[in-house]
């Protein structure tokens, strides 16, 4: 607990939780994108898995 505390009030704790609530943002902006993607995505690795099986 005195950890969270230190976390909080250093200058050094602000900066952390500033790169963890970005860090946040970009993986919830890659999920978002990966769901709007998603049939475009399947009918890509779809290509590929064709191509490779008929590959000698």
């Amino acid at each position: 607990m005195k950890f969270l505390k230190k976390i909080f009030k250093s200058e050094k704790g602000a900066a952390v939780t500033e790169y963890a609530l970005l860090i946040a943002l970009v993986a919830i902006a890659v999920i978002a994108a990966i769901i709007l993607l998603r049939e475009e995505l399947i009918r890509v690795f779809t290509a590929i898995a064709d191509a490779l099986a008929g590959a000698p």
